[in-house]
């Protein structure tokens, strides 16, 4: 018997280690590696910005609030495409650094919800930055629930916290279609 128990565990040993003998990704020979296209340099990764005074407000349009402290560059930009229809979009816009042809998923955080949603670099006013478009409908946008602050990352981007307020739940219940109170105009907006 105890041969056969040794036999048994040898056999499991060899089966185990098969997949042990296949080179790995950096053990290609030189022919192959020649072949191969260089990955690019990862750009430089940005700090979290400071947002103690940030705030929401509605700027470009009565679908549209960007969130930044005033008289400071906007850091983040939540817009309603197709608003009340089933097909209705909010496109979110991280206002950092992105390289040509990236794509990230941004995280949204928040309100016990975690949202993950694939962004592009993406040409907006000559700069390149994060923006994805997202169906409304998607429960994860309750994330924006003004009870707490949220975070919104994107690998890179820093990470931005979000102050509570209730205009970007009532700016997603208006993409909805079921708006409670109208998104209102704000005079204060960051640049």
């Amino acid at each position: 018997m105890p041969t056969a128990r040794l036999a048994a565990m040898l056999m499991l040993c060899a089966v185990l280690a098969l997949p042990a003998c296949k080179p790995a990704p950096a053990d290609v020979g030189s022919a192959q590696a020649a072949n191969l296209p260089l990955l690019p340099r990862p750009s430089q990764p940005i700090d979290s910005p400071d947002t103690a005074n940030a705030v929401w407000v509605a700027s470009g349009g009565p679908l549209r609030l960007v969130y930044g402290v005033p008289g400071e560059p906007v850091l983040l930009a939540l817009q309603c495409e197709g608003a009340g229809t089933p097909e209705a979009q909010l496109r979110i816009t991280r206002h950092a650094p992105a390289d040509r042809g990236a794509g990230a998923l941004l995280a949204l955080i928040g309100n016990g919800r975690i949202g993950r949603f694939p962004v592009d670099a993406t040409r907006v006013r000559g700069q390149l930055v994060w923006q994805g478009a997202v169906p409304a409908a998607r429960p994860e946008w309750e994330a924006l629930t003004p009870l707490r602050e949220a975070t919104v990352t994107v690998p890179g981007a820093g990470l931005v916290k979000l102050n509570p307020s209730p205009l970007p739940m009532q700016l997603v219940e208006a993409c909805r279609g079921q708006p409670e109170t109208p998104v209102p105009a704000s005079p204060a907006a960051p640049a």
